[in-house]
């Protein structure tokens, strides 16, 4: 099954942009104005992100923001078969401090948050970089699916490794130097032990894993701003946030990737997942306020 399917994404995969752009046109349609996925959560997370704004603006908002989901599916499936001259055309890569970093001997750690297409800052950066470069996920549960992207993500060197099994295949993989990316904004299985801080004015749990291993291992850390210039075209600047993070207080890492995050939403709204249930979990004082930072 998994050949059957992989031949079909191949096929689409050759199709002109226009005509997958066209294809990313028409799911729109179908997804915004037919099915609304997710519009009720999109339009309450862009409220609590964007109270100053009219209902207007933010449905403009989020107007885009679902153009941009459509055209991130398109994109992707593009990525089983684009060369690297392609790929090198599209997106812009910042490789300034990561390449002084690795003539120094040292890891990195580079967070980002929830902007498109992310799919395409790891693809860029692992074609680019002299660190070996891992990249964490989350395992699809449908097994053909996930070898698909399996794939995908790792075409031009990406080292994967498994969320459930982060610690076992960390230590196999993290052969130094290496540089590992993590998206910061994940909503945290338990919320009961995480960090709590506000996000747009209204608390939300952030996972401790990104600052405990930055911590731990004495990793460089890098904030990742990537962003879309046109369509099919990216851009991105990395920002050196501290190459001692032991020496820093407790969850503070993490507070300048919220701070960074929320700078970034605030500059190019569109670009954020709002479709993600950022603040799914619900602030209770009596169980969280000792976390709340």
């Amino acid at each position: 099954m998994y050949y059957i399917v992989y031949a079909l994404f191949y096929l689409i995969s050759l199709l002109p942009w226009r005509v997958l752009y066209w294809i990313s046109d028409l799911a729109y349609v179908v997804i915004y104005y037919l099915v609304g996925y997710r519009k009720q959560v999109v339009y309450n997370n862009l409220a609590i992100a964007f109270p100053e704004k009219t209902e207007a603006e933010r449905k403009k908002i989020a107007k885009e923001f679902y153009r941009q989901f459509t055209d991130t599916f398109v994109e992707v499936i593009k990525l089983v078969s684009i060369s690297e001259k392609e790929l090198e055309k599209r997106v812009k890569t910042d490789t300034e401090i990561l390449n002084q970093l690795y003539a120094e001997g040292k890891n990195a750690q580079l967070l980002l948050g929830h902007f498109f297409n992310w799919e395409y800052a790891n693809v860029a950066y692992a074609r680019k970089l002299m660190h070996r470069f891992l990249v964490v996920y989350k395992p699809i549960e449908n097994k053909v699916f996930n070898r698909l992207f399996y794939h995908i993500r790792s075409r031009f060197g990406t080292r994967l490794i498994s969320s459930s099994n982060f610690k076992k295949e960390f230590t196999q993989e993290a052969v130094p130097p290496y540089a590992l990316i993590l998206v910061g904004d994940q909503n945290p299985g338990k919320p009961d032990n995480s960090y709590w801080f506000s996000f747009f004015g209204k608390p939300a749990p952030f996972v401790k894993g990104p600052e405990l291993s930055a911590r731990h291992n004495n990793t460089a850390v890098i904030f990742c701003s990537f962003y879309r210039i046109k369509r099919g075209y990216y851009d991105s600047k990395l920002h050196l946030y501290t190459t001692d993070p032991k020496s820093l207080p407790e969850a503070s890492i993490t507070k300048a990737m919220i701070t960074f995050i929320e700078s970034e939403i605030k500059t190019r709204p569109a670009n954020y997942l709002w479709s993600h249930r950022r603040w799914k979990w619900t602030f209770d004082p009596e169980k969280h306020g000792h976390l709340l930072k």
